[in-house]
């Protein structure tokens, strides 16, 4: 709070008790000179500062130093008191903010498990057996993968989405290199590279072949012009980075019925 400050050089012989009181019966009785009233401040309920004292000039009009000084005062008082941040956050805001974090980060951890956490091992667990597929009438995508193939692995999340979006129209048949019941089909399809995706019409001709790391909208755009019953599909020949079918780990068939 700003104050007034005045400096007084009162004779030794007045002996006066520099009181409010004192100070203004001096200043009353002195001719010509300004008017002093004493004025008892009542403590601000909000303030921890103790009782105090002011001296107002009041030479029969309130100073306009004083005016502005006490309005400047009670303008800043006002805004600090209206626009103050309180001085602690709420804990029930608090507790809000922590619990919409936890669900943000739990729902970015299960997308990101969808997402990234899809194997060929599920892949396999949902594709149709081949010759199911060659005999119910639908359009059929063959995949020829191998457990080892890291480009398998890395397109795996992205064709379990397209088999999940098409499954109804398309089916979805995975062929493992590795197993030698196969062999007559990697003859017949021309596998030489992993992945190897062979787009099957209606009545199982191949309508074209996709092999290796491509967009992912190749693919898209092949399944739906399937789906749809087109004489043919945008990408018929394509051919990105493969793993070769040389490196095949050839085993014996366990299960005579497994399209693994």
């Amino acid at each position: 709070m700003a104050r007034l400050v005045f400096s007084l050089n009162l004779p030794s012989s007045h002996g006066f008790n520099l009181s409010p009181r004192n100070l203004q019966s001096f200043f009353v009785t002195q001719t010509g000179a300004p008017r002093f009233r004493a004025v008892r401040c009542k403590p601000n309920p909000e303030s921890s500062e103790t009782k105090q004292e002011k001296l107002v000039i009041d030479n029969g009009e309130t100073s306009s130093a004083s005016k502005e000084v006490e309005s400047s005062s009670s303008v800043a008082d006002s805004s600090s008191s209206s626009s103050g941040f309180p001085e602690s956050p709420n804990k029930d805001i608090n507790r809000r903010v922590a619990a919409v974090t936890v669900i943000a980060a739990l729902s970015l951890f299960v997308s990101t498990r969808l997402d990234f956490g899809i194997s060929l091992k599920d892949l396999t667990a949902s594709a149709l057996p081949y010759e199911e597929a060659l005999s119910n009438g639908k359009p059929t995508v063959v995949e020829f993968y191998a457990d080892w193939c890291e480009v398998c692995r890395e397109l795996a999340p992205d064709v379990y989405k397209i088999e999940q979006q098409y499954k109804d129209k398309v089916n979805f048949v995975m062929l493992n290199v590795d197993n030698t019941k196969w062999e007559q089909e990697l003859d017949e399809f021309g596998v030489e590279g992993i992945p190897h995706f062979a787009f099957l019409d209606r009545e199982g001709n191949e309508e074209g072949n996709v092999v290796g790391r491509l967009p992912r909208q190749y693919l898209v755009e092949n399944v739906n012009a399937l789906a749809a019953g087109k004489q043919s599909i945008p990408y018929a020949r394509a051919v990105g980075q493969y793993s070769s079918s040389e490196s095949r780990k050839v085993h014996q068939v366990t299960d005579p019925l497994s399209h693994g």
